[in-house]
């Protein structure tokens, strides 16, 4: 019981209570739910930041088809496409494996330490690129693979969960918006390096889409913008001591429908970028006009911006449990598809098809993560340490396709191992749908 402090009458010298000092002050409640805008200049503003990254880094990815394409025929004669192939997988799994620290970072709120840092080093690594010698695998693999690789996994995480601190109910669509931005990265930069490296040469088409997205990433910088404190910061500012932590690595790990689901988006990223690195290149080798072969991955990443837009719009209705698993499913039928696409119209077909639901797939990974969490606090944390074990199915996709595909490109055995992984995956995303959905009560997951 609070004890009333004694003050002294001016007049009469006499102690008495203080009664206002005595009336305990309430205390903020941490368990209050946090007031999530869902718009305001602010928000939006940070969406157009966010999108300004990912235009410049899985742009850049789903560009990598016409280096694939460069270095398998021309930039690299003396390595397999298996050895090339580790260059995109490398700097897809450092892309993924960084989720985890850069997580941790982002919970601990060192966003605009992170960010800014990851897109200089981004820059740097693609300038450096553009040095790299003919036939110098080591060069390219260092700078493409591992150095541009690690700052897009620093500046990955935080740009995606920093729209939970402006989205609630419409976070779904925030995120299809800006990976709209790596299909529409991915619709120019092919188009720019199949035209500069034809005219201009390798290192001059590398300087100039370094160029370009170095100044979408300063605009970025500008732009983004966080609004809630770090857990552990509001915590201490309020004198609260009802703090609820993030949960441990025990906890998730026996969490069973975010095992299922991790397991499931683990398996079909494993087959499903092999198709994408590789399309330019069975394109060509099919006997396909140059220049529709050269535009195919254009095509593709085009028909991806809708694929990254409209299904991360329903999942807001109908869950992103929902779309993901129906995305796979078409991803894997479209792959097996494939063997059977030999001429100009078959291929024009596959490319759209397939970057629609494929785009969708890999954009709806993080909301269908954070639609995991039990709060704001944990999302994070959940990201992190589900891009930590998505990561090596990145790794080994695109090296064993390689290996499978071998120098005398036997299509029908990596097609069919990448087809494979995505209907393995599918059973996990089944799995994981019928206990979240039991769960919760309600099919819209």
């Amino acid at each position: 019981m609070a004890v009333a402090p004694k003050r002294v009458d001016s007049i009469s010298g006499k102690q008495e209570l203080d009664i206002e000092k005595a009336i305990p002050r309430p205390i903020a409640d941490i368990s209050a739910p946090v007031e999530i805008p869902d718009g305001g200049w602010t928000a939006w503003l940070t969406v157009v930041g966010c999108w300004c990254i990912m235009f410049s880094t899985f742009g850049m990815i789903n560009a990598f088809g016409v280096y694939q394409d460069f270095y398998v025929r021309f930039y690299l004669p003396s390595y397999s496409p298996s050895a090339i192939g580790w260059i995109g997988s490398t700097q897809l799994f450092f892309q993924a494996s960084m989720g985890f620290f850069a997580g941790k970072l982002f919970d601990a709120g060192y966003f605009y330490y992170m960010v800014p840092l990851s897109c200089l080093l981004y820059v740097f690594a693609y300038f450096m690129l553009s040095l790299a010698q003919q036939d110098a695998f080591y060069q390219i693999f260092l700078s493409q693979g591992v150095a541009a690789g690690i700052a897009f996994g620093f500046v990955f995480l935080p740009i995606t969960g920093v729209l939970s601190h402006h989205f609630k109910r419409r976070w779904g669509l925030a995120i299809g918006i800006i990976t709209s931005g790596s299909g529409l990265g991915g619709l120019v930069f092919p188009f720019m390096l199949n035209k500069l490296i034809s005219e201009a040469g390798f290192a001059k088409a590398t300087r100039v889409v370094a160029a370009v997205f170095t100044l979408m990433m300063l605009l970025a910088c500008l732009l983004m913008r966080t609004r809630l404190p770090p857990p552990s910061k509001s915590k201490q500012s309020q004198g609260i001591e009802s703090y609820i932590p993030p949960p441990t690595a025990k906890q998730l790990v026996t969490d069973t429908g975010y095992m299922f689901t991790i397991a499931g988006m683990f398996t079909t990223i494993t087959g499903i970028y092999c198709l994408t690195f590789y399309f330019q290149l069975y394109t060509v080798v099919h006997g396909i006009d140059q220049n529709l072969a050269f535009y195919v991955i254009t095509i593709f990443n085009s028909a991806s911006i809708i694929g990254r837009i409209i299904p991360n719009f329903l999942s807001d209705i109908w869950g992103p449990l929902n779309i993901i698993l129906v995305s796979n499913l078409c991803c894997a039928i479209l792959v097996f598809a494939t063997l059977l696409a030999t001429n100009a119209a078959g291929i024009v077909t596959i490319a759209v098809l397939y970057g629609i639901f494929s785009g969708a797939f890999v954009s709806l990974i993080s909301p269908l993560t954070a639609s995991l969490a039990n709060g704001i606090t944990e999302i994070g944390i959940r990201l992190g340490f589900a891009f930590t074990i998505i990561v090596f199915g990145t790794l080994i996709g695109i090296p064993i396709s390689g290996a499978l595909l071998t120098d005398e490109l036997l299509w029908p055995r990596m097609l069919c191992f990448s087809g494979a992984c995505m209907i393995c995956g599918s059973g996990f995303l089944f799995a994981s749908r019928y206990l979240t959905a039991k769960d919760k009560g309600t099919w819209k997951v």
